[in-house]
């Protein structure tokens, strides 16, 4: 009987972790090419909303997830004004990205998984074998993400997100206890650095309430990050190579289901690329299989958060969407099955 073929997966993210270590618990080799090193601190809502237990069990990730906090509810507020708290469908998962990384990464190693660490490959050679986990598509305005871990931060709920000018920032407790607070703000000339940058956006604005809850609890300055921000993909990018995560597409940060959505990908590409090891297909039809359940499974999402997008950013559409919530306007459970 032949060997299988062997897999190579450019990018150690989540989705391109997940696939590996799914693969590998599948007697296929795997090489996994990582520009950076473990473990570290992503910007990142560190919030796992809508991962279907499917895919869980396919990738092997309940007991690398065990600590995980379960989050049920999310409170929204509009410049320091709290509305209602709304219920979520199903449970979404705090966990942060410093452990859930360094645990995939352990789990791939020890199922025989070959990591290569501070190791970049080109993206302009796509040879069969080769699976896109890195690399994020950038278009439109420059925005920036900023992430901090807080200690002693009470949350009255379990999932706070705060709408300001032309930001907004979700508020949630990793497996760690402390809170994560991460956002998405437009751009602005501010001189502090470090945690100070993110207090500083907070209050440039109109979050000042929330920045002072910060300053009166203790952030973690090794844990803050900076990054260019993304405001999510409208459609899924196009099936010439086997892209998974970020690569293939990114939802908007407002849905916390962006991990979600990765570790999903990584599921729809283990059984396909498999069967290209084991020699039951040949790469191109593994390519096609994967580009299509990935289109059937995230073009509707992808489309409608980006059209609900401007009214968590716009602060008119903000105020619209604040007066819809105290109504009881928002068809809550409809939107979340439509975007997870």
């Amino acid at each position: 009987m032949n060997a299988p073929l062997p897999v190579e997966i450019v990018g150690g993210g989540l989705a391109g972790l997940a696939a590996g270590l799914a693969l590998r618990r599948a007697g296929v080799p795997v090489t996994v090419f990582e520009a950076g090193g473990y473990p570290r601190h992503r910007v990142c809502g560190e919030f796992i909303c809508g991962l279907d237990e499917g895919t869980r069990d396919r990738l092997g990730l309940h007991e690398l997830m065990a600590d995980a906090r379960p989050h049920r509810t999310v409170t929204f507020h509009l410049r320091g004004r709290r509305l209602r708290p709304v219920p979520l469908p199903a449970p979404a998962w705090g966990i942060s990205r410093h452990a859930l990384d360094a645990r995939l990464a352990d789990a791939f190693v020890a199922a025989g998984g070959d990591l290569r660490t501070h190791a970049r490959v080109s993206e302009a050679d796509a040879p069969p074998g080769r699976v896109f986990a890195a690399g994020r598509r950038r278009s439109g305005p420059f925005w920036v993400g900023l992430k901090v871990h807080v200690r002693g931060l009470e949350l009255p709920n379990d999932f706070e997100v705060h709408l300001g000018d032309r930001a907004y920032v979700g508020l949630s407790h990793v497996e760690s206890g402390a809170a994560n607070v991460c956002g998405i703000f437009a751009q602005r000339a501010l001189a502090q650095r470090g945690a100070g940058l993110l207090v500083a956006y907070l209050g440039a604005c109109g979050l000042g309430a929330l920045a002072e809850r910060l300053l009166a609890a203790d952030p973690d300055p090794a844990t803050f990050c900076v990054t260019a921000a993304h405001l999510g993909d409208r459609r899924v990018a196009g099936p010439d190579r086997i892209r998974i995560g970020d690569a293939c597409a990114s939802i908007a940060p407002f849905t916390g289901n962006g991990l979600a959505m990765a570790l999903q990908g990584a599921a729809m590409a283990v059984g396909p690329l498999r069967a290209y090891s084991w020699r039951e297909a040949g790469w191109l039809e593994s390519v096609r299989a994967v580009a299509a359940a990935q289109r059937r499974r995230f073009r509707r999402r992808l489309m409608l958060a980006s059209l609900l997008h401007p009214f968590f950013l716009e602060p008119g559409r903000q105020a619209l969407l604040a007066a819809l919530v105290r109504l009881r306007l928002v068809p809550f459970r409809a939107l979340y099955g439509a975007l997870h």
